[in-house]
């Protein structure tokens, strides 16, 4: 058995010891809307309002008081590891030489290097404050992953791009003490993070969208369990971290979408279910 398959079979066996404690700690009572993503531009206020949290496209230029449910909350997103290439400041990076290759599956995206301090001064000085300024609670943060990957296609080049993410969020939290933090998988710097986010998100736990194939499909028993188990051990580090997910399926199969709710409800997380486009909200089936 090759060592990622051992350390597979050990975040496994610690998603079945934990699971019981997981599943406590996340109510099973009224899950309706619990949270949701949407990127598109004409967010519906009706819907959105049945959401107690929304992730949404901060640079759009839409009032956010109409989405708000009582007591919900509106978290702007914020791609770390990565930037499309018709942002404003990728010029500026550029010319730092914070940028690398583009990202295969969204080739219009360019990788960014973590470490590089230029980054992280615009992180905090612009990129959050801006998204805080137009009334959003927090921010998600996407594409932290990319650090870890980096660093494993070359170590030597990339050395301390996961230790670099993780101060990046260390330093969100520090600056920004009171707003609601959502990271999206990071697992590598994840166990150093944990007690300075509110919440993490499994992507594609247990569907996805095959780019090879151009389908949807069901993912393995061991990549859900894989990321059961990272996801479970950092709430053992961090009793109130809220544990999402997020699957891609047709909406128009209702009865897979239902099962993929339930799925991961069972396991104690708080799922949403989507397109890969993620261009408008879809609210749960009714059962």
């Amino acid at each position: 058995m090759s060592p990622a398959s051992l350390r597979r079979r050990d975040l496994f066996a610690l998603s079945l010891m934990v699971f019981g404690l997981s599943a406590r700690a996340v109510p099973n009572t009224d899950h309706a809307g619990a949270w949701g993503v949407d990127y598109g531009h004409a967010t519906d206020p009706a819907v959105a309002r049945r959401f107690r949290l929304l992730v949404l496209e901060p640079d759009f230029p839409r009032p956010v008081t109409p989405l708000r449910a009582e007591g919900s909350r509106l978290l702007g997103y914020i791609s770390m590891g990565e930037v499309h290439g018709g942002r404003p400041f990728v010029p500026e990076l550029e010319r730092a030489g914070a940028l690398r290759q583009p990202n295969p599956n969204w080739p219009d995206a360019r990788l960014v290097d973590l470490r590089d301090p230029t980054w992280m001064k615009l992180v905090l000085d612009r990129l959050v404050p801006a998204i805080l300024e137009k009334g959003y609670d927090g921010i998600f943060m996407d594409t932290l992953d990319n650090a870890e990957a980096l660093e494993r296609q070359d170590a030597d080049r990339n050395k301390g791009m996961t230790a670099a993410a993780a101060r990046l969020v260390a330093a969100i939290r520090e600056r920004f003490p009171g707003i609601t933090i959502m990271m999206n998988r990071g697992y590598g710097l994840l166990p150093a993070v944990a007690t300075r986010i509110d919440l993490v998100l499994g992507e594609a736990m247990a569907s996805r969208w095959n780019f090879a194939d151009g389908r949807y499909e069901m993912t393995s028993a061991d990549d859900w369990a894989w990321q059961a188990g990272h996801l479970l051990a950092a709430r053992q580090l961090n009793p109130r971290l809220v544990l999402a997910t997020l699957d891609y399926w047709d909406p128009q199969d209702e009865a897979t979408v239902a099962s993929l709710y339930a799925r991961e409800r069972a396991a104690g997380f708080q799922p949403y279910v989507s397109t890969l486009a993620l261009d408008r909200l879809i609210p749960e089936p009714r059962p």
